[in-house]
């Protein structure tokens, strides 16, 4: 999702300089939920691992066509 620099400013921004979370939505660019999400928790990443790979369409055919 976001690096950590990014969480640690969002973090900076609004804990030492005391900007709101519309304001540090504008400088960084980044969505409210995201801003939110990473003043609620502790955590410094945010990561996202899918926990089964879907096959594509084509999975039945994958051995046929040499892929």
């Amino acid at each position: 999702m976001k690096c950590v620099d990014t969480i640690a400013r969002i973090r900076r921004e609004h804990f030492v300089r005391g900007k709101t979370i519309k304001e540090i939505v504008r400088e960084l660019h980044v969505s409210r939920n995201t801003v939110r999400k990473v003043l609620r928790s502790g955590a410094t990443a945010f990561e996202y691992e899918r926990e089964v790979q879907p096959l594509p369409k084509l999975g039945p055919w994958r051995d046929d066509l040499g892929c």
